[in-house]
């Protein structure tokens, strides 16, 4: 399809939802100015570059499948992203794991990293004009070997994984200076047990006095804001999760933290939806992981499902596009990379478009009139309208391929570039 009979696709559009009192010129601006927080870890499988043969192991995640090409250092890591990021209408962020630091032929523990580091990834952020998210890396690492880190019952192992993640905020801090924009941080552990544990309240206790200690240093507000992320169980914690939704979502209250909501980390029934607006009536942020669980935390890679058009309605009905900030949290090593990338953003994107392509203010007044027919009713007419042609056009008007043109462009990436890394 050409750029022509896109824009005149799109004029057609424009008019069918005009009859329902939806502006899609208004719709395509707001979610211009929406950015995606995209995770670099799906370039390489969880491995980051600590030492040569870096690989995922534990920490409650898996990544399975083997197909050729994975990102094997950072120059390959930036040049698949710099392709995933040039097939996205929009402007987006990064999102980095502590182990993607520029380390060179030297081992640097966790403990040792430093902003030094990472003033490769500030560099080609600028360059890319691109903003910057960071994690502590609490996996994949001796000293996680037990299942426990910042709630460990050995305090070396604890005091080893406070520094990492203090400092993990130092560079967290520098990255929102740097970059003139605020780094969200978010703390994720694996800790817990395979098996019945008698004893949760000492490792809850502990976790909470690592916290505690961790942020005992403030930063601006304007430099970075942290998050804490829960999980319902992962392998290796099937019984027990130390850092469960009760208790991040307790501690980030009494303490102005940030939550972060993975979709993969709850119960398979559970509405991640309908949390945001209860959360948020006591929180000023909240920080949203996009994933696809299927049957279990499997981080399969996202796509257009019912749960995550429910959470973009959630965002948009509320109002809360500026107080909730949206990351991707996938790893499938079974299909080409960057088109994992390119599916899941894009799907995400699409969530927002649709929500905002809703008629609102008419939902509403049916809602206040007690019209649930009305209400209903309408809610199933805007599933048939042209809504493809709306996103086709915002992909055209900001230089970037529609959906249709995917197929050859990452076939031809893969054969010009992937294919070679072997």
């Amino acid at each position: 399809m050409c750029m022509v009979n896109i824009e005149q696709e799109y004029k057609l559009a424009k008019e069918k939802y005009a009859e329902l009192d939806i502006d899609t010129d208004s719709a395509l601006e707001k979610l211009g100015n929406i950015s995606l927080s995209l995770h670099c870890w799906q370039a390489d499988d969880v491995c980051g570059f600590e030492k040569p043969d870096s690989s995922l192991s534990g920490g409650g995640i898996q990544v399975t499948g083997n197909y050729p090409g994975k990102a094997r250092n950072i120059d390959e890591l930036r040049e698949d992203l710099e392709k995933v990021f040039s097939l996205l209408p929009g402007h987006h962020r990064l999102n980095l794991h502590a182990i993607y630091g520029e380390f060179g032929n030297k081992f640097v523990d966790r403990d040792e990293i430093t902003v030094d580091h990472f003033k490769g990834w500030v560099n080609w952020a600028k360059k890319n004009n691109l903003k910057l998210d960071f994690n502590p890396t609490c996996f994949s690492h001796p000293k996680a070997s037990s299942g426990y880190t910042l709630s460990s019952k050995d305090k070396n192992i604890r005091k080893f994984w406070i520094e990492h993640v203090n400092r993990c905020r130092v560079i967290s801090a520098f990255f929102g200076r740097s970059l003139k924009s605020p780094c969200i941080h978010n703390i994720w552990i694996p800790d817990g047990s395979k098996d019945i544990n008698v004893d949760k309240w000492t490792y809850r206790q502990l976790l909470k006095e690592s916290l505690d200690e961790i942020f005992e240093v403030k930063y601006y507000p304007e430099e970075m804001s942290d998050s804490l992320e829960s999980k319902l169980f992962g392998i290796g914690s099937e019984s027990f999760v130390v850092g469960s939704n009760e208790f991040y979502l307790s501690y980030a209250i009494k303490n102005d933290k940030m939550v972060c909501f993975d979709l993969g980390h709850f119960h398979p029934t559970e509405s991640i939806a309908d949390k945001i607006s209860a959360v948020l009536q006591f929180s000023e942020e909240l920080l949203i992981h996009v994933s696809r669980a299927v049957r279990w935390d499997s981080d399969h890679v996202v796509i257009l499902n019912d749960e995550l058009k429910n959470v973009a309605e959630e965002i948009v009905r509320a109002n809360l596009i500026e107080r909730v900030h949206i990351a991707l949290d996938f790893f499938d090593a079974s299909m080409n990379r960057v088109g994992a990338y390119v599916i899941g953003a894009r799907a995400t994107l699409k969530s927002l478009l649709l929500a905002l392509l809703e008629p609102h203010n008419k939902l509403v007044e049916y809602d206040n009139n007690g019209n649930a027919f009305a209400r209903l009713s309408l809610l199933e007419t805007i599933k048939m309208m042209p809504f493809g042609t709306v996103w086709d056009y915002y992909c055209i008007k900001n230089n970037v391929i529609p959906d249709k043109n995917l197929i050859d462009e990452i076939m031809d990436y893969e054969e010009k570039i992937i294919s070679k890394r072997t």
